[in-house]
C-alpha cells in the first residue's frame, strides 16, 4: 500500500521542487568534496572562514576533555555547564545587553522567544521575507498577526496604529532582520526602531546574517547605526560568522529570566554539548580582537573584489552583506545554473520555492574571508558565460 504522501512527492518533482541531502565529504572550507567533484564552495554561510579554525577545535576539545560529550539533561535540570554560563556572559557583553540566553539552534531561539513573548491576546507584526523560524514562532504563540511588504515602513506604521486601535491592550511585537538571508539586503532599522518606539512596541531584530560582518568588531547592524540599546530583543546564530551551533537572545535581565521560565524550546530540551559553547566563545574572542577585526575586512574586500567583476544587472546593484542573490525567476532555471556552475567547478545550489516565493528562484552566492582572489576571479568569469 503507498504511502499517503507519496504522490504529494512525485507533484514536487514535476515542479523541479524536490530536494535531496547532499552527503559533503571534506571539513568546512571554501573547497569541499562533493559527488566524486573537488568544488569551490560559494553556499556556505562561514562568512570568517571560522568553521575550521584551530583555535575553535581545540577550545572545542579542551571542553570535552572536562565535560565529556553530552549535556546530560535540560539546562533548568543539571544541563547547565560553566561553558554555558561563560558563553552567555561573552554575548551579553558582546552585544551590549544586560544578559544573554543561548539555545540548541537559532530556530529553537525563535520559536521559544516568540511564544513567551506574545499570547492570544497579543499581536506580532513581520516583515514579510522574515525567516521561516520567526514566521512559525509568530503563528504558534496564537497571536494577531499582520505582515508588511518587505522593508515597508509607512505599512508597518499603519499595522501599529491598527493594532493599537483594535488591541489597546495588547503586548505589540515587531519581527524583522537586519540582514535579510535570500536577498542580503538590510533593513531600514533606524526608522523601524523610531516608529515602534513611537507606538510602544517591542522589536525583535534577527541579527543572524549580520554578526561578524557589519559593525565595529562585527556587532551587527544594530550597533553600526547606534541603536543597539533600543533594542528589544535581540536574536542571532553561533552558526553563521562564528562557524560553530546554536541561537542565543539577548535583552534586558527580565526578558532573559522570563524565557528561562516561559521558552518553552528551552526549558523542555537537553542543553547543548559544553563544547559547542566553549567553541562559540573563542570565537566571540576572536571578533573581539584586532586578528577578528582584520577577518572582517578581508570579507568586504573580498566583496568588492566580487562587486566589480559582476556581469551588469545580475545582482543588485549595492552590496550590502555577504549574500548576493543572482535571480533566475523559474526553478528549472535556477537548476540548470546550478548544474552548469557544477560542471565548472563551483558548488551553488539553487534556491527554491518555499524557500523563496514562486517566480523568483535564484542562486544564493555566500563569501567568505577565507576566498582567495583566483576563486573570486574564477566565480565573475563564470557569472558572465552563466547560460
Amino acid at each position: 500500500m503507498p504511502l499517503p504522501f507519496e504522490n504529494e512527492l512525485d507533484d514536487l518533482r514535476q515542479q523541479s521542487l524536490l530536494r535531496r541531502l547532499r552527503e559533503v565529504q571534506s571539513q568546512p572550507g571554501t573547497i569541499m568534496d562533493y559527488a566524486g567533484r573537488r568544488l569551490i564552495n560559494f553556499s556556505s554561510n562561514d562568512y570568517l572562514g571560522l568553521a575550521g579554525e584551530p583555535f575553535l577545535r581545540e577550545a572545542a576539545k579542551q571542553a570535552i576533555d572536562t565535560y565529556g560529550v553530552g549535556a546530560t539533561a535540560s539546562r533548568l535540570v543539571c544541563g547547565t555547564l560553566t561553558p554555558h554560563l561563560l558563553l552567555e556572559q561573552q554575548l551579553a557583553e558582546f552585544k551590549r545587553a544586560e544578559a544573554a540566553l543561548s539555545f540548541s539552534s537559532g530556530y529553537a531561539a525563535a520559536l521559544g522567544t516568540l511564544n513567551a513573548l506574545a499570547g492570544k491576546k497579543d499581536v506580532i507584526i513581520l516583515d514579510k521575507l522574515a525567516h521561516a523560524s520567526l514566521i512559525d514562532g509568530a503563528r504558534l504563540s496564537g497571536a494577531a498577526l499582520r505582515v508588511f511588504p518587505h522593508n515597508d515602513v509607512e505599512k508597518l506604521e499603519s499595522h501599529l496604529q491598527w493594532a493599537r486601535e483594535e488591541h489597546p491592550y495588547a503586548r505589540v511585537v515587531v519581527v524583522t532582520e537586519s540582514v535579510f538571508s535570500m536577498d542580503g539586503d538590510r533593513a531600514p532599522l533606524a526608522e523601524i526602531v523610531q516608529i515602534k518606539d513611537r507606538y510602544g512596541a517591542l522589536l525583535l531584530l534577527d541579527e543572524a546574517h549580520a554578526v561578524g560582518v557589519i559593525g565595529p568588531n562585527g556587532r551587527g547592524l544594530a550597533e553600526r547605526l547606534g541603536v543597539s540599546g533600543r533594542i528589544d530583543i535581540q536574536m542571532g546564530t553561533l552558526s553563521k560568522a562564528l562557524g560553530v551551533s546554536g541561537g542565543y537572545i539577548c535583552g534586558r535581565r527580565a526578558l532573559i529570566d522570563w524565557l528561562i521560565n516561559r521558552a518553552r524550546s528551552f526549558v523542555y530540551t537537553t542543553a547543548p554539548p559544553a563544547a559547542l559553547a566553549a567553541a562559540a566563545t573563542a570565537a566571540l574572542e576572536f571578533l573581539e580582537s584586532a586578528a577578528g577585526e582584520a577577518r572582517r575586512k578581508r570579507l568586504w574586500e573580498n566583496l568588492k573584489m566580487l562587486a566589480a567583476g559582476l556581469p551588469p544587472g545580475l545582482t543588485p546593484a549595492k552590496l550590502q552583506s555577504a549574500i548576493v542573490p543572482v535571480m533566475l525567476g523559474e526553478e528549472n532555471a535556477a537548476l540548470e545554473a546550478s548544474r552548469l556552475f557544477f560542471e565548472r567547478g563551483f558548488f551553488i545550489p539553487a534556491i527554491r520555492y518555499p524557500t523563496v516565493a514562486r517566480g523568483t528562484a535564484r542562486l544564493r552566492l555566500t563569501l567568505s574571508a577565507a576566498h582567495l582572489p583566483e576563486q573570486i576571479q574564477a566565480l565573475t568569469k563564470a557569472l558572465w558565460n552563466l547560460g
